[in-house]
């Protein structure tokens, strides 16, 4: 069987008392974890849940996070991970568009997963251990049978139209994507990892993420991004490696006190996702003196991680994201899907078994995006002669964001309601904190009046925070080309010309 509890039972089975996981002041050990997942398990089964049925969480990083996940794949139903930084609104399209039969949510979150139905709130205790919803006293629940190309996770992620789309992956993505990670990263059962991105996000649950605990490793667990804690826990708990969001690596170099800890068990962190500038892993080097920073490229459809930068080439590469991993094939293709030569630029395309079959409820974007069986990224790059690749830019209109994924269109959307608004475009600007900012550019209709303020007080009532344009600027028309599509790389190139003057 495939589900995820079989190989933490394995593990409890092996190493009982080896540590598994630590949370806000809990050593929870392998077969304390396998308890708390059959307990979720029974809690699961006795609301109806069963193979088949999507479980949605809605909640920051917790214990309970991963005890749901790995409840939820132990009686064969589906995981759909909610980014907890959206709207109400976002939020029920996605629990409604999924088909969720229930919703988990954090207790701070109760107002925004009001009109969801089949809601059940978590305490801050139930957080910290899931068997308090009641899971103790409830008939055991059977392993269902879980096969690789049985669905595991549904994960929506901003796409080019106004509304997210459902990734699926399956068993066999998630598996070869931990066989790819442990190769690359040349990862032990004596390593430890620490978790303190949003659960929620590939990069802190697939890279390499729960594949820690797949070959019986240790993971250190933060509900959230503080400098201070994690360096604090890199010397205590002796962690060896960590996925950072770029802007997380950029406020740990700027921390006051960073130089006090010692780091010396650290021995890589991730932390790719933009170009990374020589200056910026050098001052890496000089915080964490054994350990190496590594680049790489990924997508939510790949469960991430697709090239990774090899050891000790990092300076002479600089600008890339990497080589491909084992099992992942890349070319660089035309908008007709001839392949391209090296140095030469084109859309990047992935082959390989970690790569989704498409999108839930959605044939139609789901055939778009593929060449045959290569998966179209929508980025474009070039390979160079030693297949190391290099991001050059995005095919699809997509802002990232303090890691975050901002699809213009998801903005627009909400602007759109206006009356006056007769034209709108959200760029991505340059941004020294979060890599970039959205950005609105807003024509009005002739006579009609329309405060920024106003703009962006709907945007914060209809859309996440991150995803609220930083400025609003108005103007007579947009650029467009002759097809009327409109110009957004003009409209860069003239909003960096007016901040330069």
């Amino acid at each position: 069987m495939v589900n995820l509890s079989a190989f933490i039972r394995f593990h409890a089975r092996r190493n009982p008392d080896r540590l598994a996981l630590v949370y806000e002041g809990q050593r929870i050990t392998y077969a304390e974890l396998w308890d708390r997942i059959e307990k979720m398990a029974r809690y699961l089964a006795a609301q109806g849940i069963g193979e088949g049925d999507i479980v949605a969480v809605f909640m920051k990083n917790s214990a309970a996070f991963y005890e749901i996940a790995f409840g939820v794949s132990h009686i064969g139903a589906v995981f759909l991970p909610i980014n907890f930084r959206l709207s109400a609104d976002e939020c029920a399209y996605i629990v409604g568009h999924a088909g969720a039969k229930i919703l988990f949510a954090d207790e701070e979150f109760a107002a925004t997963v009001s009109s969801v139905g089949n809601t059940r709130l978590l305490t801050e205790a139930a957080q910290k251990d899931s068997r308090t919803l009641g899971g103790e006293a409830l008939p055991p629940a059977a392993m269902a049978v879980r096969q690789p190309g049985d669905l595991f996770r549904l994960m929506y992620t901003s796409g080019t139209t106004d509304r997210p789309k459902g990734v699926m992956h399956t068993y066999e993505n998630f598996y070869w994507k931990c066989m790819d990670h442990v190769i690359s990263l040349e990862m032990t059962a004596k390593d430890r990892l620490l978790s303190v991105g949003p659960l929620y996000h590939v990069g802190a649950f697939d890279l390499p993420g729960i594949a820690i605990w797949w070959i019986g490793g240790s993971i250190v667990l933060h509900r959230q991004f503080d400098e201070a804690a994690v360096l604090a826990d890199i010397e205590r708990e002796k962690i060896t490696c960590a996925w950072f969001a770029p802007v997380m690596v950029a406020r740990l170099l700027a921390f006051p006190d960073r130089a006090k800890y010692d780091l010396s068990s650290f021995k890589w962190c991730i932390a790719g996702g933009e170009k990374t500038p020589e200056d910026r892993i050098r001052e890496f080097s000089s915080l964490f003196t054994n350990a190496r920073f590594v680049d790489g490229f990924g997508l939510t459809e790949t469960c991430s991680g697709d090239t990774l930068m090899d050891e000790g080439m990092e300076i002479e590469k600089i600008g890339s994201t990497g080589r491909a991993l084992a099992h992942v094939e890349i070319e660089i293709r035309d908008d007709e899907g001839k392949v391209l030569p090296p140095r030469a630029e084109g859309e990047i395309c992935l082959r390989g078994p970690k790569i989704t079959s498409g999108y839930w409820k959605d044939p139609d974007k789901t055939a778009k995006s593929f060449f045959g069986d290569w998966f179209r990224t929508g980025d474009v790059g070039y390979l160079d002669e030693d297949g190391f690749l290099f991001i050059t830019d995005r095919k699809k209109d997509m802002i990232i964001s303090g890691g975050e994924n901002i699809a213009s269109s998801e903005v627009e959307r909400v602007i759109y309601k206006f009356p006056e608004v007769t034209e709108c475009a959200v760029i991505g600007m340059p941004d020294p904190k979060w890599g970039e900012r959205p950005v609105a550019i807003v024509v009005l209709r002739p006579g009609a009046t329309l405060s920024a303020e106003s703009i962006i007080a709907r945007c914060r009532e209809n859309l996440a925070p991150f995803k609220v344009p930083k400025d609003i600027h108005f103007r007579q028309a947009l650029p467009r080309n002759p097809s009327g599509k409109v110009l957004k790389r003009e409209l860069r190139s003239e909003m960096a010309s007016t901040r330069s003057t």
